[in-house]
């Protein structure tokens, strides 16, 4: 299954103004990452963002939300939002916010 490039678009256009913010093509879909450091990214029809270890559970606890695992191994600090509750652009922009605030925490690599 292709992943949704319209969301891509989307966040692109809400982010993508970022200092060393770039957009490269991994597990089949997109990731953004600011200064080498994934914030967010699209796999199939869900948004995945890096919340980190500390507002995990957090993420997890809100609605449309499930953990990140496409391997068979969860990433800890890592959630997947699906596309659904996504619909509005304030609702992308808090979750991709959000992820670009995790990343900008990170050493640059």
């Amino acid at each position: 299954m292709p992943y949704n490039e319209k969301l891509e678009k989307r966040i692109s256009a809400l982010i993508g103004s970022e200092t060393g913010l770039t957009a490269k093509k991994m597990f089949g879909g997109v990731g953004f990452l600011l200064h080498g450091n994934m914030a967010c990214g699209v796999h199939k029809d869900a948004l995945i963002v890096r919340v980190g270890p500390d507002n995990y559970q957090a993420a997890l606890d809100r609605p449309a939300t499930s953990v990140f695992d496409i391997t068979g191994r969860p990433m800890t600090g890592w959630v997947m939002v699906a596309a659904d509750s996504l619909e509005s652009d304030a609702a992308l922009e808090e979750w991709t916010k959000q992820g670009v605030a995790f990343a900008r925490s990170l050493p640059p690599k």
